[in-house]
Order: structure tokens, then C-alpha cells, then sequence
């Protein structure tokens, strides 16, 4: 019997290929809106850990300028962030570009996101299954409160996806997700004034203890 990952995979390289031939009129669209509204690069990237925490380039449309203070330094978020960026963020069609990733490889539709590389030493032992399978596009903690759940509680269920991973529940985040984005549900625009980052809550925690 072939293993759902390989049915997994099939799915998301197909869907993904399909997507992109049909959003490509949206991408050109997003792009020369960006070069006139942002400019170059039209493209954000970042090394994020995968599978087995091995780092890729994931790659999102730019929301932000690089405005700097008179020190050099890049203002905070919130100030650079431009109105279209906004737009773009709380549409989230700022993360169409990971269709590219997904067709590629890098990650699945469906998946724990990929966060940032300086948490790799702060996840617990069961936290570290986000790692066991590609990241994704969306997945169970992004349908259950994104990101106004506290650290502890996203990764736990991040954990239980993994654990749990199966056809019945893919389409059901798919579905769910969909339907919150077109509802603007738990979107956040400016995530830096949410929460803080795993490592720093995390050594606050052990500085606490």
C-alpha cells in the first residue's frame, strides 16, 4: 500500500502546479504593484528549517520598505510596513510565492509552518516532530488561532498534527483555511506586536525559574 506521504507529495505537486498556472495573471498583478508601491526586490526571502531541519529559501511577496533611522538602523515593522503590504498580509495572498516552495518541494500545502532557524534549539522533545515532515502552507494551529495562541499551545499542535497526520484531516485545514482567509480570521498584519519570539520567551522562562 503506498504510504499517505507519497499520496501527500502527488497532491501538493499537483495542486500547486495547477495553482500557479492559474494565478499567474494575480502574481504579474502583485508584482508590478509592488515595484511601483515598494520596489525592488518584489520577493522576501528567508532560510527557514524543513524537513529534518534541513534550511531552504521560502520566499514571500514583500510587504515592507527598508526605511532606516538616521543611525542606519531599519525602523520597526509597523513603520515600514506599507498600506498594499497590509493588504497584501491580511488577504494573505503575500504568501502565494510559497507555491513555488511547495511545488519544489520545500514544503507541503499542509504542514507546520516553518519558523525561524534561532528556534531550532529552544523546541521540546515532542515540539522537534514539526521537523519529521515538510512544513506547510497553512496547518492545524493556523485553523485554531494562529497567531494569538501562545507559543506552547501552536507547537503542541503542531505536535498532534504530525501525530495525527491523515487525507480526512488535510482537507479539513484546506477547508477551514479558506474560509478564514476569505473571513479575515485570525490574520495578524504586524506579528511583532503580538508576541515575542520562542528564544526570548523561552530564556525568560528558564531566567524565571
Amino acid at each position: 500500500m503506498i504510504k499517505y506521504s507519497a499520496l501527500k507529495r502527488l497532491f501538493d505537486i499537483l495542486v500547486a502546479l495547477i495553482s500557479l498556472m492559474i494565478l499567474a495573471p494575480v502574481y504579474i498583478t502583485i508584482y508590478l504593484f509592488i515595484l511601483r508601491e515598494i520596489g525592488r526586490p518584489v520577493f522576501f526571502a528567508q532560510i527557514r528549517p524543513g524537513l529534518n531541519e534541513k534550511t531552504f529559501k521560502l520566499y514571500k511577496f514583500r510587504t515592507m520598505t527598508n526605511a532606516r533611522d538616521e543611525e542606519g538602523n531599519l525602523l520597526p515593522d509597523s513603520m515600514r510596513l506599507t498600506s498594499f503590504g497590509g493588504l497584501l498580509r491580511k488577504t494573505s495572498m503575500d504568501e502565494f510565492p510559497e507555491f513555488f516552495n511547495i511545488f519544489k518541494g520545500d514544503m507541503s500545502f499542509v504542514g507546520p509552518r516553518p519558523l525561524l532557524v534561532k528556534y531550532l534549539p529552544y523546541y521540546t522533545g515532542r515540539e522537534k516532530l514539526r521537523h519529521t515532515i515538510r512544513p506547510g502552507l497553512t496547518g492545524l494551529a493556523q485553523i485554531s488561532g494562529r497567531n494569538a495562541l501562545g507559543w506552547g499551545k501552536r507547537l503542541g499542535l503542531d505536535a498532534d498534527y504530525v501525530e495525527n497526520m491523515c487525507f480526512k484531516l488535510d482537507m479539513l485545514i484546506l477547508f477551514k483555511t479558506i474560509f478564514k482567509v476569505l473571513r479575515s480570521e485570525d490574520i495578524a498584519v504586524d506579528t511583532s506586536r503580538i508576541e515575542p519570539g520562542l528564544d526570548e520567551e523561552r530564556q525568560r522562562n528558564c531566567s524565571d525559574k
